[in-house]
C-alpha cells in the first residue's frame, strides 16, 4: 500500500503543473485569456509582452515554484518508499526527476485549462534547482547572456536547455540511477523543444520577433 504514496505524489505533481499562472494573473491584472492574445502562448515571454512587467515576473516565479514544489514532494514521497523498502529504484532524487517530468507535462498540457499551457522553460528552472542546482545557474546564465546579444527570448531558451540538459546527464549525480537522470531529461528537452517548433522555424526563416 505504501507504493500509493509515490503514485499520488506523481498524479499531485501533475496537478500542481496544470495550474497555468500564465492565465491567472492576465485574467487578475488584465481581464484577458493569454492564449487568446499576442503569441497565444501562455508563458513568462508572452505576458510580459501582452500584460506588463508585474504578471510577468509573477507567472514566472509561479512556474518556477511548482517545478520545485513537484520535485520536493517527490523527494520526500519517494524518500519515505526507499526507506520503507529498500529499493535503490525508489531514492528520493529519482522521485524528484519523475515528479518534475510530470510537473513540466503538466505545465504544458494542463487539465484545468483545456490541455493548452504553456512551454515548460519557466517551470524547468524550478525542477533543475532542486535535481541538479549547478545545471540550473548554468542554463540561467546562458538563457540571459544568448538572450542579451540575440535579443531572441526563444534562442536564449532553447540554448539554456541544451546547456542545462548536457550538463545533468553528463555530470549525473551520484545519489540517483543514472537511467533515470538521462531519461527524464531527454524527456524534458523533447518536450520543451516541440513546443517551440514554431519559433524555431521562424528563427531559421529571420521572422521570429526580438525582445
Amino acid at each position: 500500500m505504501i507504493i500509493i504514496l509515490a503514485i499520488s505524489a506523481v498524479i499531485a505533481a501533475y496537478l500542481l503543473g496544470s495550474i497555468n499562472f500564465a492565465v491567472l494573473f492576465t485574467r487578475a491584472y488584465k481581464n484577458i485569456d493569454i492564449r487568446e492574445q499576442g503569441s497565444g502562448n501562455a508563458g513568462t515571454t508572452n505576458v510580459m509582452r501582452v500584460g506588463g512587467v508585474v504578471p510577468g515576473l509573477l507567472t514566472f516565479f509561479g512556474d518556477a515554484l511548482k517545478g520545485f514544489a513537484a520535485c520536493m514532494l517527490g523527494k520526500i514521497a519517494f524518500d519515505y518508499v526507499f526507506q520503507t523498502y529498500d529499493y535503490t529504484v525508489f531514492n528520493p532524487l529519482a522521485g524528484a526527476y519523475i515528479c518534475g517530468t510530470v510537473c513540466m507535462f503538466g505545465h504544458i498540457c494542463p487539465i484545468f485549462f483545456g490541455f493548452k499551457g504553456g512551454k515548460g522553460v519557466a517551470t524547468a528552472v524550478g525542477i533543475f534547482a532542486v535535481c541538479c542546482p549547478i545545471a540550473a545557474v548554468a542554463g540561467l546564465v546562458a538563457f540571459a547572456a544568448v538572450t542579451l546579444i540575440s535579443r531572441y527570448v526563444s534562442l536564449g531558451s532553447l540554448t539554456a536547455t541544451i546547456v542545462v540538459i548536457v550538463l545533468a546527464t553528463v555530470f549525473p549525480r551520484e545519489d540517483t540511477p543514472t537511467v533515470f537522470q538521462v531519461v527524464c531529461c531527454i524527456v524534458m528537452a523533447f518536450m520543451i523543444y516541440f513546443k517551440h517548433r514554431g519559433n524555431i522555424k521562424r528563427l531559421i526563416s529571420g521572422t521570429e520577433r526580438k525582445v
